[in-house]
């Protein structure tokens, strides 16, 4: 009986997988519906204990994501667009000095031939097209044009995130209630201990991760801007979607700030240490107040492990498998530390009792 039952489960676990491969295309809007549900939930259930409704909740979180939303793409769209087209320009003058500077210096101390550099055809390919790229908005919307079903897949789901997160959000707590009572009563209890396991540990990275890389990009955007670096803001908020991975944001993002720095001001001491001085003052915020504050030691996701489901994910299901990767490799996590409390509390891992054994 427990082997059929234990069949029954291996068959759940794969007709899930088999679901997810065959249709994740169209998974996209409605698992970031999920994390937006997720995210918010703490927040409506605060405005129902205010005497909100929680139609009325729903509403007045939505409204004000809204606003918060529109008003960041308003300033931030235009100013992106100008560091794009200024970072694009500046490609051919990284080029020559990779070409002139930097490579022939490992190539005289590794001894590698004249011929294995092909920098000429690359700066030549880029200044090419350069003329074409006079407004980066123009650019993409002309690609995004370019497929009339594309374009209107893409505002389908534009529409159909907010539509299914506020019906996830309003019915949230329903939907939770109702999974709760098809548990297997012999086992809701144990069940339930995992799930809640589980919701710590995502609850700390979708909720607490997300804050600490929203700050560590405000933060470094607002510093770089401040030493009147001309591509912070971009540099900046690519540093703080690297802080995904522990220390990635800061590696990634004081390297492309000292390489923009160094075309920018020519060497000039006081900037250059001005950039230093950003990213040690977002690294030691990161360590000392936004990562406890925010997350504390729920996740104990190892970066490599970050890193890896990040890959794997992406590479299995495009952009639906980024999306799953780290909440799937956090219960996966939990559940293999209760594997590894089983297995170390069995007489596999203590060995026999019996002395003759």
């Amino acid at each position: 009986m427990a082997d059929s039952r234990r069949w029954v489960w291996w068959g759940v676990a794969l007709g899930f997988a088999l679901f997810v491969y065959f249709l994740h295309p169209i998974l996209t809007p409605f698992l970031v519906a999920i994390v937006l549900a997720y995210m918010f939930d703490p927040v409506v259930d605060r405005l129902e204990r205010a005497g909100l409704s929680r139609t009325w909740g729903v509403v007045a979180v939505f409204a004000l994501f809204t606003i918060i939303l529109m008003t960041l793409l308003l300033v931030l769209v235009p100013l992106l667009a100008k560091q794009l087209l200024k970072l694009y320009q500046l490609a051919p003058q990284v080029l020559d000095w990779l070409q002139h500077t930097a490579m022939p210096w490992v190539q005289a101390k590794l001894g590698l031939s004249d011929s294995f550099w092909k920098f000429d055809k690359i700066k030549a390919a880029i200044t090419e097209h350069m003329g074409q790229a006079t407004d980066i908005v123009g650019v993409v919307l002309s690609q995004a044009t370019a497929s009339s079903l594309a374009l209107i897949g893409f505002l389908a789901n534009l529409v159909l995130i907010p539509v299914v997160a506020f019906y996830l959000l309003r019915d949230w707590n329903i939907m939770m209630a109702k999974i709760h009572g098809l548990l297997p009563r012999a086992r809701a209890e144990q069940i339930v201990s995992l799930a809640k396991e589980c919701h710590d540990v995502l609850g700390a990275f979708v909720r607490g991760q997300l804050l600490v890389m929203l700050a560590l990009g405000v933060i470094y955007s607002a510093g770089l801007m401040f030493v009147g670096l001309e591509l912070g803001l971009l540099i900046g908020l690519m540093a703080g979607v690297a802080a995904i991975v522990p220390y990635m944001g800061f590696i990634v993002g004081i390297g492309a700030a000292l390489i923009a720095g160094l075309f920018q001001f020519g060497g000039d001491l006081y900037p250059m240490l001005g950039i230093v001085a950003v990213f040690m003052v977002g690294q030691a915020l990161e360590g000392t107040v936004l990562t406890p504050l925010l997350v504390g030691d729920k996740i104990g996701m190892h970066p490599v492990a970050v890193i890896f489901a990040i890959l794997a994910g992406g590479e299995l299901f495009g952009f639906t498998g980024v999306l799953l990767a780290l909440p799937v490799a956090a219960v996966i996590m939990v559940l293999v530390r209760h594997v590894q409390d089983l297995y170390k509390d069995s007489q596999v891992y203590k060995g026999s009792e019996d002395p003759q054994l």
